[in-house]
């Protein structure tokens, strides 16, 4: 191995890569706005639910209702239906979240000792923040029921409760950025390093100079470090600036150790890198190379865990999962990121991305020389 000519190598991958100005707008813009857009836009926390009302009791306990929801905050009766169509178009338009319908005989109901029927409707377009309001107005109704209950029967008692101490560790006030914005550091490290891997070897292809570079001393393994070396860096350097953009920007705090990170980051590589030389091997063009490359991405995203819990996928889709890289390095982030934990939780998903790593790469490699040769 002469390292000479490796450096040489990835001083002209650099030079190469930096002199168009799309791969610079791609590596340093990028990663912000994805970072950006992920942070603030990709939000599951709920601040406020719309509500429509249709009170036809218009007594003290239906006022009483409207209050108990509206007294937390949380939610905002922004119309008052008319009738039970009126209630219905502003669901179908999607101007409310929620609509209520409250009977007329809601009063003489409690007031007797029956239980009144008020009609709640959810847009359930969205399924999860469906499930999040039903709960949240679930609540609100127990709420009011136990004040309800407490007015008519004014007995005091003093039963034996469970007293229900609940502490949510790692994410204290459940914000949705603690869990998207890690996670997008794997990915575009990912998206980066295979978009750029697979593209590099065709630009090559394309202008003529891979041939020139076989008939120079430089032997195949020199060529392939040579082209992978500067995109492990360029992928380091994004992580970096997504850690640190994650820390002083969004203010989520690194529990664990940042070598951990750093390193099982090099063991992901192994794997992208290598998927990004094979996309090298069966690809002509760069359109043909980037259109494989988004190819590959799509169902690496959806069966990573990024967003959608791999528990709720079929049991077969979740031992296909186990062959994507990207749901081991989620793991190994968002366990530094949040929980700070070290080796000795994370070595099951290390070992994973180095057998993937190895097998992945030593497959492309090898196809990589057959093409070459």
């Amino acid at each position: 191995m002469n390292i000479l000519r490796i450096r040489e190598l990835v001083r002209k991958e650099f030079l190469q890569l930096f002199r168009d100005r799309r791969n610079r707008v791609l590596l340093i813009v990028a990663p912000l706005i994805q970072v950006l857009v992920f942070g603030y836009v990709v939000n599951y926390d709920i601040s406020l639910i719309r509500m429509a009302v249709l009170d036809e009791s218009r007594t003290q306990e239906s006022r009483m209702l409207q209050r108990a929801f509206t007294g937390g905050g949380l939610f905002e009766i922004t119309h008052f239906a008319a009738d039970a169509r009126g209630l219905e178009n502003l669901l179908l338009q999607g101007r409310v979240d929620l609509a209520v319908k409250i009977p007329n005989d809601l009063t003489a109901r409690l007031r007797g000792g029956q239980s009144a029927q008020v009609l709640i409707l959810a847009d359930g377009t969205m399924s999860n923040m469906a499930s999040v309001r039903i709960a949240y107005v679930s609540r609100v109704i127990d709420s009011f029921n136990r004040r309800m209950l407490d007015e008519l029967y004014p007995v005091t008692m003093s039963p034996g409760r469970i007293d229900a101490r609940i502490r949510t560790w790692y994410n204290p006030n459940t914000e949705s950025r603690f869990f998207f914005v890690p996670g997008i550091a794997a990915f575009v490290i990912m998206l980066i390093s295979l978009l750029l891997t697979s593209i590099a070897v065709i630009r090559e292809k394309e202008s003529g100079t891979l041939e020139q570079l076989l008939v120079t001393p430089v032997k195949p393994y020199e060529l392939i470090l040579g082209k992978t070396i500067p995109y492990i860096l360029i992928s380091l350097v994004q992580l970096t600036f997504i850690i640190i953009v994650a820390v002083y920007w969004f203010s989520i705090p690194v529990a664990g150790s940042m070598a951990l990170l750093f390193g099982t980051a090099c063991l992901f590589l192994l794997s992208t890198l290598g998927i990004g030389l094979f996309i090298s091997t069966v690809s002509a063009t760069q359109q043909q190379a980037m259109m494989a490359t988004f190819f590959v991405m799509l169902p690496f995203f959806l069966l990573s865990g990024f967003v959608f819990p791999i528990a709720n996928m079929p049991l077969a889709v979740q031992w296909l999962t186990c062959l994507n890289p990207l749901r081991h390095f989620l793991v190994i982030v968002r366990g530094v990121f949040l929980k700070g934990v070290g080796i000795e939780a994370l070595w099951p998903q290390m070992a994973s991305l180095t057998v993937l790593g190895i097998l992945v790469f030593a497959a492309a490699i090898a196809r990589f020389k057959k093409r070459l040769d």
